[in-house]
């Protein structure tokens, strides 16, 4: 009978791991810290930590910067807007921690990429857009061969 316990402890853990991923996927403009999204799923944040990222292979942290930059890189690419704006447009606290972050994931500052935005993605209908331009989680990388 423990082994069946066992499972469906790991099964809410997944369910509330799930919630929190959607919470942040919602919420991602919100103030939002590991503390609050721990409190919400009933367990402790190094608890939250460590099974959100042996479950989608990065922390609760750098889930949430990666949907913020993704949203960024959306705004930066409809233009209208400085990189001021859309660093708290998407919830970010610091253009420093923003723009270090968004350099990070995408490969360039984001005034660099807010110049070149537009031309990347000139006549390409915005939901194909979405998925060429999105950045590349660590998770997500290819390993480089030797080959």
């Amino acid at each position: 009978m423990s082994s069946g316990t066992t499972e469906e402890q790991r099964l809410q853990d997944l369910a509330r791991l799930r919630r929190v991923k959607d919470r942040i996927d919602r919420e991602y403009a919100q103030p939002l810290d590991v503390e609050a999204l721990a409190r919400g799923a009933h367990m402790s944040s190094g608890h939250l930590s460590r099974e959100f990222k042996r479950a989608y292979g990065e922390s609760p942290y750098g889930y949430l910067m990666t949907r913020r930059i993704e949203r960024a890189m959306m705004l930066l690419r409809r233009g209208g807007m400085s990189v001021t704006d859309v660093c708290f447009a998407v919830g970010c606290q610091s253009l420093g921690t923003f723009s270090t972050r968004f350099t990070e994931l995408v490969g360039m500052p984001p005034s660099v990429y807010k110049e070149n935005a537009g031309d990347a993605t000139l006549g390409i209908p915005s939901c194909v857009a979405k998925q060429v331009t999105r950045p590349i989680r660590n998770r997500e990388a290819s390993p480089t061969s030797g080959s």
